[in-house]
C-alpha cells in the first residue's frame, strides 16, 4: 500500500494524472507568460507616453521635450528671452513600444537625436546633439516635463497645484527629503510657485525663473511615491542642469547642453526608474548608473 503522501501523485490512478496534467499545464503557462514591461508612445506636439500598467496612475506622460532653453535665465522673461523655438518629429517605433526614436530641429539648426529603450522597470535616453552651422548655439538646457497627478493619486484638474508635494521628494544632506519638509522654501521670483535646485558647478543665473533654492542637491535624482506607497518613480540626467518642481504636478531633472560650438557633437542621457518601493536598492542602482553625481 503506497504510504498517504503518494497516493494523491499516483500516476497509475485517474484523478492523480489529471491533478499532474493541470499542474504541468498551470506552471507551463506562468512560465510562458513575460513580465509585464513598459512600452513607449508619442503623441504629437511633444508628448511621450510611459504605459505602465501594473503601477498608479498606468501610465505616466511627459511634456518631451518642453522647450530647450538659453542662458541667463533665472531672471528672464521665459517667452522672449529663454525658449528657444523646436520642431519634434518620429523617426521610427518598434511595434512592441520598447523603443522610439525622435528628431529635434532647433531654430539655429541644431539637432538632436534621441534613442528611448523601455524595460521592464526602467527607460533609457540617449541623446546626441550636433552642431552643423558656422555659429555657436545658445541651446543651453532643455526641459522634460514629467507629470505625475495620476502616479500620487490627485486630480490632474484640481485647483491645489501643491496637493502632491508630501509625495515628492529631492536628497538634501544625503537623506530623502519630502518636499515638504524642505527647509528654508524658497518664495520669490520672476515667477511663483515651484522650487529650482542648482547643482554645484552650474551658474545659478542659468535655471528656471522659479523660486530658487538656497540648498544644493546631494544628487541628481528626484522622485515621487505613488498614492498606494507601493511605488517610486523616479529620474536622472547626465549632465543636469538642474532639479525642479514646476506647477503641473510635474518634476524635472533637466540636462545640460552648455551651448555648442560649430561642428560640435554632444552626448547626453537620462533614466525614469519606475521601480518597488526600496529606496536603498533605487539609491543603490543610481549610483551605478551615475557614478559622479553624488557630491561628496
Amino acid at each position: 500500500m503506497l504510504p498517504p503522501w503518494r497516493v494523491a501523485f499516483d500516476m497509475k490512478r485517474p484523478l492523480s494524472r489529471l491533478l499532474a496534467l493541470f499542474l504541468i499545464l498551470t506552471f507551463s503557462a506562468e512560465a510562458a507568460t513575460p513580465p509585464e514591461r513598459l512600452t513607449l508612445t508619442y503623441e504629437s506636439p511633444n508628448w511621450l507616453a510611459i504605459e505602465a500598467p501594473h503601477v498608479p496612475g498606468r501610465r505616466i506622460r511627459i511634456h518631451y521635450l518642453e522647450a530647450y532653453c538659453r542662458a541667463d535665465s533665472t531672471d528672464a522673461d521665459w517667452v522672449a528671452h529663454t525658449v528657444i523655438a523646436h520642431r519634434a518629429e518620429v523617426v521610427s517605433r518598434r511595434q512592441d513600444g520598447t523603443e522610439l526614436r525622435l528628431r529635434d530641429t532647433l531654430s539655429d539648426g541644431v539637432t538632436v537625436d534621441h534613442v528611448l529603450t523601455a524595460g521592464a522597470d526602467a527607460v533609457e535616453f540617449r541623446l546626441t546633439a550636433r552642431n552643423p552651422g558656422s555659429k555657436r548655439s545658445e541651446a543651453h538646457w532643455a526641459q522634460p516635463c514629467v507629470r505625475l497627478a495620476e502616479f500620487t493619486g490627485y486630480d490632474p484638474k484640481g485647483t491645489n497645484l501643491d496637493d502632491y508635494l508630501p509625495q515628492c521628494f529631492v536628497f538634501l544632506d544625503g537623506k530623502l527629503t519630502r518636499l515638504p519638509d524642505v527647509r528654508p522654501w524658497a518664495r520669490l521670483a520672476r515667477y511663483v510657485p515651484g522650487q529650482v535646485w542648482c547643482p554645484e558647478g552650474v551658474p545659478r543665473s542659468d535655471v528656471n525663473p522659479r523660486p530658487l533654492s538656497p540648498l544644493v542637491p546631494s544628487n541628481g535624482l528626484i522622485g515621487a511615491f505613488s498614492a498606494d506607497e507601493r511605488w517610486i518613480f523616479a529620474t536622472a540626467w547626465e549632465p543636469y542642469q538642474e532639479l525642479f518642481q514646476g506647477v503641473a504636478r510635474c518634476l524635472h531633472s533637466d540636462f545640460r547642453l552648455g551651448g555648442l560650438a560649430p561642428a560640435e557633437t554632444r552626448e547626453i542621457r537620462g533614466t525614469v526608474y519606475l521601480v518597488p518601493n526600496d529606496v536603498p536598492a533605487l539609491l543603490a542602482r543610481y549610483r551605478r548608473d551615475y557614478p559622479g553625481q553624488t557630491r561628496p
